[in-house]
């Protein structure tokens, strides 16, 4: 890498938005891979009404230093609506989501911000299905996952291979002009689609997945993959007119 992107690197400041419920297990060591990071980076942790232990965690991290900006939500409202607010909260040029589970690898961070970084992108996801390193576990979820992604590229006309994927990196200017509606797991085909229909220009990089099982945490399921599929149709043909 040369001198001039290295000093392009330092100064652009990455904002990581980690919604979180009930991760008291996990939490302290993904904010610490997160640190490890060799970015300019902004950890915004967004507690979705943890029960768990989880926040007393989270308000020891912030003590410490290692959490920029610690959001607590007084109940349980989904995963979307963690990550919405903590876009509004981000001040960095880039938002990426990074889930505390430690399924994702932050490593990867470099990898996904140079199509950014270069002028390629406005937004990019990382694939777990483009030949990443990943931990061999359930083959239904896997077909789930192509099926969902499958349906999401015929209503947004993209050639993603993972649509479903926790790392979504995206411009941030661009991010907080998404009009974001959904609460839960739909967040992830809404912010596709919404990226979809505003032509951003997307890439896609491969990522390293350690994927859980359920006795270790794994918290999506089936009801959830059909609730994407209503979600995909719902974001898909409609468009609000604004971001709240």
């Amino acid at each position: 890498m040369s001198a001039e992107r290295r000093l392009e690197r330092h100064r652009l400041k990455l904002s990581v938005i980690m919604p979180i419920y009930n991760e008291a297990r996990t939490v302290a060591k993904s904010v610490q891979r997160v640190r490890a990071v060799a970015l300019n980076i902004e950890l915004l942790c967004v507690d979705d009404g943890s029960v768990d232990g989880t926040r007393a965690v989270l308000e020891e991290l912030e003590q410490t230093g290692l959490i920029d900006r610690l959001v607590l939500q007084e109940r349980n409202q989904g995963k979307g609506t963690a990550v919405r607010r903590g876009i509004q909260e981000a001040s960095g040029d880039v938002v990426v989501i990074q889930d505390a589970d430690l399924e994702y690898d932050p490593q990867d961070l470099p990898t996904l911000l140079e199509p950014i970084l270069d002028g390629r992108a406005d937004a990019v996801f990382g694939s777990r299905f483009l030949g990443g390193p990943h931990r061999v576990l359930y083959f239904w979820h896997s077909v789930g996952n192509g099926l969902l992604t499958l349906f999401s590229n015929m209503c947004t006309d993209l050639n993603l291979t993972d649509m479903e994927t926790c790392y979504k990196m995206v411009r941030a200017d661009l991010m907080k002009s998404l009009p974001l509606r959904a609460d839960r797991f739909g967040i992830e085909p809404e912010l596709t689609a919404r990226l979809a229909q505003s032509r951003a220009r997307i890439y896609e990089v491969p990522i390293a997945y350690n994927g859980r099982t359920y006795a270790e945490g794994k918290k999506i399921g089936f009801k959830d993959g059909f609730q994407a599929i209503w979600t995909i149709l719902r974001f898909a043909w409609w468009q609000p007119p604004a971001a709240k």
